[in-house]
This record gives structure tokens, C-alpha cells and sequence, in this order.
């Protein structure tokens, strides 16, 4: 007899008759939000209730990144993009049209955040813009989301000057009062082409992080030569304070159209330093090499970038269909090519992300994904509804919606 787990459990409970991406059935035993074991035939602990997982494929709780939860129109009524095509041009647009609509971070972020955690998504890496219009607004819409959800997902918020570190004076003094806001990472967006004075940027932006002792993910779209010049002056920094480990550089655009072998003097650079790279895979613009980052002990790791935004109508919070994108992009047809693909979106982007307590391991946090597919490689192609999704120990979705009538406190 199969005893139906509430959402609300957070004590002892089984999930039995499960397959790993192996083939191997196994059961799953909960407590307290962590995994207690993983085997076959689990004894039950007595009183303790029993989900039937009916053979479903056992996946991790998926992680998302890198997105910008605080500016989708996710939900909301269809957003006519015409802006420009510069970077400048999105930037300005975006800041107008917030101001003038009145749109709200915080019920947006959450709306967004709940539909993650649907879909499978127990941990997330958030852009927030920090803005001398908007001041700490949006920032604080996104810290009450956080909050909402704190028992179910697990986010990292960046504060990020969406306008640059140096064209607007005052973002250097929001930005010192984001990380004490609340804020767990420093944003930064293209000291060259942004910023105009890559040295400068540089040194404030690692100052700042120093001070606070927080790590930083920079996003780096600048081309070819000019972002190997930034990633070089970057790289200096994360030698010169010790900051191994704990620097992120986002889009990386310019590792994908270096020649060859001075790519790989950076790559080897950025690995020696244990810095991480992330992609959004973007079709039509160079991306660092997924395999020669590998092979070369680089850190790369996936999310979405914005979803339903000004910038973009594009997006899903769907990690798996993430993860089939990343695959498109690199030309993985394989199964265990496609596991690369899957691993951007789950282990690798846990520990770049510093995700403590992750996988499908005793000890870890009971974040669990089931769903009905042949293995791994199927799942990301077909991204069949979920039949349950488990964020610290709680079963928080069940057949693609959410177990309850909202997701949170």
C-alpha cells in the first residue's frame, strides 16, 4: 500500500521504485530535507509515509546559472519588442519602459521563480539590476522572493550595474549597499566597451568584492581581442588577491572567436586560476568551446540569460529545455554527449555556482526530479511533464503543476 506524501513533509519519508540514468532501480530515503539513502529495497522507517515512483527516471533538482528574474514580463500581457540593435539601445529601452510601466520585481521575480521551481529547479543564480534611477527597488523585490521561497529554492542573487560600473556616478556606492542588503555575489558588465576604462572597473569592482568578501560574476560580451584584453586584466586580479575559485565570467563571447592557439593560452590561464565560464549557448554568437574547455579543466556551466523580457522574447524556465539548447549549439547528438549538456545545467553549475549539499547522494538535499523517459538523453529531447518534483524534501509539484495552489509561504 503506497501512503501519499503531502507536500508539507519534512520528517522521515521512502520514494521507492525509481531508475537512475543507469538503468538501476532504486529507492530514495528522505529526512529532515536531506537524503538519507539511496539503494535498492530501503527499509521504511516506521510511520513513515511511501511515494510509489512507479519506475520513473531520478533526476537531481536542476540549476539554473544565470538569469534576470527581477525583469521578465513573465505572465504578463505580451511586451512589443522594437528596440535597437545595440547593446546601449536594450539597456536604455529597458530602463525607460520599467520606470514608465511601473513594473514590479518583486511579484514578477516570484511569479518566475515559482514557475522554476515547477518545472524542477531547486537552485538559482540571479541578475539584479542595481540602478541610479531605480536605486535598491528592484533588489529588494527580488531579497522578499527570496524570502517567499527560502524553504523550497535556493537563490543567489548578484547585484548587477546593468548600466556599467563607471557612466552613471553613484552605482559604486548602490552597488556597497546591495552586498550588505543582502546580495551574495558582485555583478559587472564590460569594463572596456561599457565602462570605456577597463583598469579602473576592474580595480573597484574587485575592491568592492574584497571589502565585502563576496565572489564575482562579471558578464563579458566584448569581441575577439578587446574581451581577451579584459579577461587578461581580469585573470591579474583574481591572481594578485588570491580570488581562485570564486570569479564567474558570463557569455565569454570572445573565447569563441580567438584563434586557436591563443585561446588556449587563456583557456589554460582560466583554468590554473579556477575561474568558471558560463554560457547561454545563443545561436547566432561565438560561445567558449565546450569540449576544449573540458579537456583543458574549465569550468562551463548554462542558464537562460533573461526570459520573457525587453531584451528578449525568448526563454523558458525549463532547465531541461536549457540544456537541449546548449546541446543544439555544440552539435551533441550522443548520449553521453547529451550528458555534458545536462551536466551544464545540474552538478557543473552547482559547483560553479558554490551550490552546497547537491546531487543524488546521502547527505545531500532531497532536491529530486521524476519523470517518465528512457534515460537521461530522452528526457532533455522530449522534456516530458514532470511527475514530481521534490525541493528540500518537500514534493512541491506533481504531473507538471504544482502541488499545491501556490508554491511558498
Amino acid at each position: 500500500m503506497t501512503t501519499t506524501v503531502t507536500h508539507t513533509t519534512n520528517h522521515a519519508w521512502l520514494m521507492t521504485n525509481v531508475r537512475q540514468t543507469d538503468g538501476t532501480r532504486v529507492d530514495v530515503s528522505i529526512a529532515n530535507g536531506r537524503i538519507a539513502a539511496i539503494g535498492p529495497n530501503l527499509p521504511r522507517e516506521p510511520g513513515g509515509a511511501i511515494e510509489d515512483g512507479a519506475g520513473a527516471l531520478l533526476l537531481p533538482g536542476f540549476v539554473e546559472g544565470h538569469t534576470h528574474l527581477d525583469k521578465t514580463t513573465w505572465g504578463m500581457s505580451w511586451y512589443r519588442n522594437e528596440v535597437g540593435p545595440k547593446l546601449t539601445d536594450r539597456i536604455e529601452n529597458e530602463r525607460r519602459w520599467r520606470a514608465q510601466s511601473g513594473h514590479d520585481a518583486g511579484a514578477q521575480s516570484l511569479a518566475l521563480a515559482r514557475a522554476f521551481v515547477q518545472a524542477g529547479t531547486t537552485r538559482l543564480r540571479t541578475h539584479v539590476d542595481i540602478d541610479t534611477d531605480a536605486g535598491l527597488r528592484h533588489l529588494e523585490g527580488v531579497l522578499a522572493t527570496r524570502d517567499t521561497l527560502r524553504d523550497v529554492l535556493d537563490m543567489q542573487i548578484v547585484a548587477f550595474p546593468q548600466s556599467g560600473l563607471l557612466g552613471r556616478p553613484g552605482t559604486d556606492a548602490l552597488l556597497d549597499r546591495a552586498l550588505s542588503a543582502g546580495a551574495d555575489v558582485l555583478g559587472a558588465l564590460d569594463p572596456a566597451l561599457i565602462d570605456g576604462d577597463p583598469v579602473t572597473s576592474l580595480d573597484l569592482t574587485f575592491e568592492l568584492a574584497q571589502r565585502h568578501q563576496k565572489p564575482i560574476d562579471i558578464h563579458l560580451h566584448e569581441p575577439g581581442e578587446i574581451g581577451a584584453f579584459t579577461f587578461g586584466l581580469l585573470l591579474d586580479r583574481v591572481a594578485a588577491l588570491g580570488m581562485q575559485g570564486q570569479v564567474v565570467v558570463s557569455h565569454a563571447f570572445c573565447l569563441g572567436a580567438l584563434p586557436e592557439r591563443e585561446r588556449d593560452t587563456l583557456l589554460a590561464r582560466i583554468a590554473d586560476l579556477c575561474v568558471a565560464l558560463l554560457t547561454t549557448a545563443p545561436p547566432s554568437t561565438p560561445v567558449p568551446p565546450l569540449k576544449t574547455c573540458i579537456d583543458k579543466g574549465v569550468t562551463l556551466f548554462g542558464g537562460n540569460d533573461g526570459i520573457r523580457d525587453t531584451w528578449t522574447p525568448y526563454g523558458s524556465p525549463d532547465m531541461l529545455e536549457r540544456a537541449m539548447l546548449i546541446a543544439m549549439r555544440y552539435g551533441l547528438r550522443r548520449d553521453d554527449d547529451l550528458a555534458l549538456a545536462f551536466d551544464c545545467v545540474s552538478t557543473t553549475a552547482a559547483r560553479a555556482c558554490g551550490f552546497a549539499q547537491y546531487g543524488l547522494q546521502a547527505g545531500a538535499r532531497a532536491d529530486l526530479v521524476l519523470l517518465d523517459a528512457d534515460g537521461l538523453a530522452h528526457a532533455i529531447v522530449a522534456r516530458p511533464p514532470r511527475k514530481l518534483v521534490v525541493a528540500n524534501g518537500r514534493i512541491v509539484a506533481r504531473h507538471g503543476a504544482p502541488a499545491t495552489h501556490r508554491i511558498g509561504r
